[in-house]
Parts: structure tokens; sequence; C-alpha cells
């Protein structure tokens, strides 16, 4: 009996595995049809076939060569030029040191010798950490296949790209030894900056000859190519060192180096030496005119850009693809051989920079890094076409490395030069106008005026031009946080915050702070008729064979009505002839704009238009302090005007459009702005009174 039971059993599990094979054939047979007849197969030949052309076509000069890209101002004359150094750098396999092979072997590809330009195992291991982490956290790509994607495609992550990748490392393997594909890797390689091959980098960040480095300077640009954006040694030290480390301690844990060697390596102190007249970008109008070449780029690939986020993780997805994509089209830049072609004006941008570096003569403290201690940032748009003109992020000095271009990098409290684009054009929109009485008076745990007196009733206009903060908070809790912030998101302030859904952003009190060039932007909407055009400074890309890869298009969108635009103008003209700005308006040409200071005057801005150009200006410390006589009627505002009155030389006097009066029929429509409904604000209108009456970087004035 028990016998029996057992045979019984046996055929059991013999039907369950027969079953288990059939359900396995019927998956391994969908997929296989799926892939034929879906048309993969189709595809994946194709694909085979061009790795298998692109490698028969190759030469040594195939991994030697690569087209530099030139960029021009709107005179013609070139701004900045990225030569093709590759030839002029390039190193023989015997002349590459063996501490640089050794590392990155360690660090890239141990099986490098022993694979076929495929490391199967690394593939494996890397899509099972991307489905246990939800995202791509390894490398799966072996130096050959690194090499594949550097010199013949593309860094974009698609199923296509990884798979021509593995058959051109395939091929490349075949055509070429394992010595010459070493050579061609550590030549094309980008290691950030403008510089392919480990002997142009040695140049640029150590002034040497790479065979004349330490173990640990070798280590420390072997670090870099892995992510040139975050292991940029100018600008992200301190994570190139700790990759450095990282890669010394691969090395010693494969036999490549001593214990003694590795901990030396790991102690040394390293020290950038740029050589004279080397690439570092540290001209204002050239690294503002790479960075918006770069993101026209992206923009070409379909990139979006963000700026709100529901969560952190979704902001961290974008973030990761942001740098990804920026990089590949940053290397591009380098390589594709580009004519890049802007609206910067070189005499404005001279003149720009002269007035900032004038005002600003008598201030001669430096910090610990020889820098003055006072900066300042301005831009300048054409309200013609929207386009960026000049463009300067700090004061004159010759340093050596990375210069911080404060216009579109750095992010300060706006003080009350934020009240025309959050506050008073938005009430324009509904029933205000400039002869709307209000009531200065103080607010119980509200903001108090700079000069600590109150009016009583006054007109809208005469609150602009004296900047008083009470009225502008009352406003703007009667229009909500929500509804005055919806106009900056929907002009790409990229710097907004949850916190920021409160009164005393009424003022400029923001969590993060606004740029220069956002700044700019935002009133030049206003002298556009409320129409928002994002500011660049590229007009034309054209590729190497002439293709123009890109045109600006006139487009814009409407963010304020226009005439609720033409009347915050109105008002802004008499901030120079009875408000903060009394005396800086220009002699010949009608103007408008505001004057802003925050707390213990830590900022000062400027931000006026004519017809003609919109400038903004910004002056501080880069650490905030306290600077008795800085107020956006100071610095600032003499800095706007000198550069103004420059700028409008030999033009014609220009009359800014006229206002329609309030009628019947504006009345009707003025209620609620297309596209900036207010929402559910984040905070009652209550919650004024549990604002702080100074918050921090709310304005002065």
């Amino acid at each position: 009996m028990a016998q029996k039971k057992k045979k019984k059993k046996k055929y059991r599990l013999f039907w369950v595995f027969v079953k288990i094979q059939f359900v396995l054939f019927l998956l391994v047979a969908g997929a296989c049809g799926y892939y034929f007849f879906g048309g993969y197969a189709k595809e994946v030949k194709e694909l085979e076939r061009a790795a298998e052309r692109m490698v028969r076509d190759s030469s040594e000069e195939t991994f030697r060569g690569g087209q530099g890209s030139v960029i021009y101002a709107a005179d013609g004359s070139v701004i900045s030029e990225f030569k093709g150094e590759k030839d002029t750098f390039y190193l023989r396999r015997e002349d590459i040191p063996g501490n640089v092979i050794a590392a990155f072997i360690s660090i890239e590809d141990k099986k490098f010798y022993q694979h076929d330009g495929v490391d199967y195992r690394a593939l494996l291991r890397a899509a099972k950490a991307a489905v246990e982490d939800g995202k791509v956290t390894q490398g799966g790509s072996t130096i050959t296949m690194q090499l594949a994607r550097n010199v013949f495609i593309t860094k974009e992550r698609t199923w296509q790209r990884k798979v021509q990748e593995m058959y051109i490392a395939w091929n490349l393997e075949k055509k070429y030894s394992k010595d010459q594909i070493l050579e061609f890797y550590i030549n094309s390689i980008y290691f950030g900056n403008g510089y392919y091959g480990i002997q142009a980098a040695s140049r640029g960040y150590f002034d040497e000859d790479v065979r004349d480095l330490s173990l640990s300077q070798a280590a420390f640009l072997c670090a870099i190519p892995n992510n040139p954006t975050l292991y940029d040694p100018i600008t992200g030290m301190d994570q190139t060192l700790a990759r450095r480390d990282r890669i010394l301690l691969n090395m010693k844990q494969d036999g490549k180096i001593t214990e003694s060697s590795y901990e030396e390596a790991v102690a040394e102190t390293i020290t950038l030496k740029r050589p004279e007249g080397g690439r570092e970008k540290n001209d204002y109008v050239e690294t503002y005119a790479w960075y918006c070449a770069t993101r026209t780029l992206m923009e070409q690939k379909g990139f979006v850009f963000r700026y709100e986020f529901s969560s952190k993780k979704e902001e961290e997805t974008y973030r990761e693809a942001y740098d990804t994509l920026y990089e590949i089209c940053q290397e591009q830049m380098h390589t594709q051989g580009y004519q890049i072609y802007t609206s910067l004006d070189l005499t404005l941008q001279k003149e720009l920079q002269g007035s900032v570096d004038d005002v600003l003569a008598g201030f001669t403290e430096q910090n610990e890094d020889g820098i003055y201690a006072l900066q300042a940032s301005a831009v300048c748009i054409d309200n013609q076409n929207g386009c960026v003109r000049a463009i300067v992020g700090g004061r004159s000095q010759e340093v050596s490395g990375y210069t911080l271009n404060r216009a579109w990098q750095s992010f300060r409290q706006p003080g009350s030069a934020i009240k025309p684009l959050t506050v008073y054009t938005p009430a324009f929109e509904r029933n205000y106008t400039p002869e709307s009485l209000v009531v200065d008076e103080p607010i119980e745990d509200g903001p108090r005026n700079a000069n600590g007196s109150y009016a009583g009733e006054v007109t809208l206009r005469e609150a602009v031009e004296r900047s008083i903060n009470t009225i502008a908070w009352r406003i703007y809790v009667e229009l909500t946080p929500e509804t005055g912030l919806s106009y900056l998101r929907r002009m790409n302030f990229s710097r907004l915050d949850r916190e920021d859904y409160r009164p005393s952003s009424a003022l400029g009190g923001f969590t993060n702070g606004v740029s220069a060039l956002e700044m700019a932007s935002g009133y030049a909407a206003l002298a556009n008729d409320g129409r928002y055009r994002a500011p660049s400074c590229i007009l034309k890309i054209v590729d190497a064979v002439g293709t123009e890869v890109y045109v600006r298009q006139e487009t814009g969108e409407e963010v304020y009505r226009q005439n609720a635009a033409r009347t915050m103008t109105d008002v802004l003209c008499g901030v120079f002839t009875d408000g903060t700005g009394k005396g800086l308006g220009l002699k010949n040409m009608p103007c408008a704009g505001k004057t802003g200071t925050t707390n213990e005057n830590k900022d000062g801005w400027f931000v006026g238009y004519t017809r003609y150009y919109t400038t903004s200006v910004w002056v501080g410390y880069d650490m905030p302090r306290p600077m008795d006589d800085l107020m956006g009627s100071t610095y600032p505002g003499r800095i706007w005007r000198d550069f103004m009155e420059q700028a409008h030389e030999g033009l014609e006097p220009l009359e800014f459009l006229p206002y329609a009066q309030l009628s019947e029929e504006f009345e009707e429509e003025s209620s609620e702005p297309e596209g900036a409904a207010a929402k559910e604000p984040s905070e009652p209108e209550g919650a004024a009174a549990k604002e702080s009456s100074e918050p921090e970087g709310a304005a002065g004035e």
C-alpha cells in the first residue's frame, strides 16, 4: 500500500514538472513571438548592423578627433571657443602611467582583460540592484562599452542604446587589442570643464604632465569621468576626494598598491593649479552663454524643465535626469562643432560691468579667497525680444579657477522689489486702481514701515511710491499668498518653497530668494504688456554641417493682463519722481522702477525699465551681513542709473503706452485673471497675526 502511494506521488510530481515546463515553454514562446512579430527582432538586427558598420569604418583617428564649438556675440565677434584638443593631448599606451591604468581597471572594470567586451555578471548585478532600489544605482558597463558610448552613441538611457552599446563593444574587441581599447578610452573620456583625456585633464587641473603626477593626484583625476558634474574638482572637491579614496582602496584590495602607498596617497592634500590662459570659465558672459546653450540643447531633446515637485523623491528623480542630460549636452558642446549665436551685446556688457565696478570701487575688503567681500549682480534684457543683452555676476577681479556668476547662480531676498510682481499688478487685475484709497495703519503682529510712521488713508499709487509695507501686506493677505506666488511660478522663479506661502513673502521674505536674472525677466514681463518670455541669450544653434538645430521663436505667455501691466508701469514711473527712487530717473527717457531693501540692510535691489531695456541690480555680501548705507536707492540705484544712461545714449525717447481707465467693460473682466485664479490659501487670512513683525528677508522699505 505504501509503495502504491509512493508511486502515485511520483507520478503527481512528474505531471507537476511537465506542467511547469509547459508553462515555461508558453512564456518563452510568447516572449519570442512578441520579440519577432512585435518588430523588436528587426530593430535589434538593424542595431547590430549599424554597430558593425560603425566599428568597421573606424580607425585610430576616430578616437583622436573632436570638433569644438564657438559662441558668437550679437555683432558676430567670438565670445568663446572650445577647440577640439583631443589630438593635442593624445597619449600612446606606453606613455600612460601604470597607476592611471590600474586605477581605471580597479574602479570601472576589474575583469577588463577577461571579458569579450561585455561583463554579463556585472549587467545582471546592475539589473538586480535596479529592481531592488527602484532606480539605476550600479553601472554594468565595461570599459569597452563606455568607449562605445563615448565615441559612437550617446549616454541616453534607452534599451536600444544599451543593445547597440553591447554590439559595438563586441565588434571593438574583435578589431582592436585590449591595450588599444585602453588607450582609446583613457584619451577620449571627459574629465569636466572641457578636458578630454587624462593628459588634458592633468594639464588643466594641475598644470603638469600626467607622468609627473603622484599616485594620489592620478587617482583624483580618475575619479572625475564617472560623473563629471558631481565630481567636478572646482565645484565639488569633497565629492572628488571621496571617490579618489574609494579608488585607492580598490587598488589596494586588488593588490595594485601597497598598504603604505595607500595610506600616503589618502593623506595627501590635493591642490589645484590651473595654468595661465587655461580653460576655466571665469568670464560672466561666457559662463552664462555656455549654460544657456547647454539647456537649449536639452530642450531640443525634449527635456521639460520643472520647478515644483509633489515630493522629495519626485524632485530627486528629476534632478538625476536633469544632471544626466545636462552632462550629455555639455559634452556635445565640446565635441560636435556647434556654431552658437547669441543676443549678448559686448558694448552693453562692458558698460554694465563698468557701472558695477565704478560704483563699488571704494569697497576693497576681500574674503579669505581673495574675492571682494561686497558684491553685485546685474542683468539687462532687451524688451523688444526678451533676450538677455548683458549679464554681470560680480565685480571684475583676476581670480584663478571657477568664478561664481551671481546673476543666475545666487538667490537673495528681494525685499520690496517683489511687490509689483506678487501684490500690486495682481491687485490691478482685481478692481484696484492707482487712485484706490487704502489705509496705512499698524497691523497687530504684522510688519512695520521703514520710517516707523503711518500715513492713514492714502492712494495705492502713493503706497507703491513710498513702498508702504502695511498696505502691501494687507492686499497680499486679501489676494492670498497662493494667488500672489502663482505669478512667480508661471514666470519660472526656481527657488520657491512651500514655506513661502505666507504673508511675509509680500515683503520679499522668501526661504531661498530670487536671482537677478529672474527679477529682470519678471519686470520685463510688465514692460511687455504682461507677457513673460523665458530669459536666454541663445538666438540660433547650427551644427557642424550647417543644419539649424535651434532658432529662437518670439513666443511668450500672458502672465498679467495688458491693462494691469500698463497700470503698474504708470505707477512705477512715480517711484522716480515722488518715491523711493527719486533722483535716479534717466535724463531724457521715461522709465519705471522699484527699490528693494531687506532687514538690517543686508540686500539692496533696484529693478527698472524703459521701452527699450529692463535692468535689475543686486548689491550685498555673499555671506549676508548688515551694511548701514545699503538701500535700493543707494548703490543698486546708482549702478542702474549709470548703466541705463549709457545704454540709452542716442536712442529716441519713447513714452510708455497708456493704461485704460476703469470702465464698466474692464470692471466685468477684472475680477479674476485667466490662469491666475486663487486657490485655497495655504494659510488662512488670520495667519498674518502669527507672523513675526520682521520676518527674515522681508523688506525694510
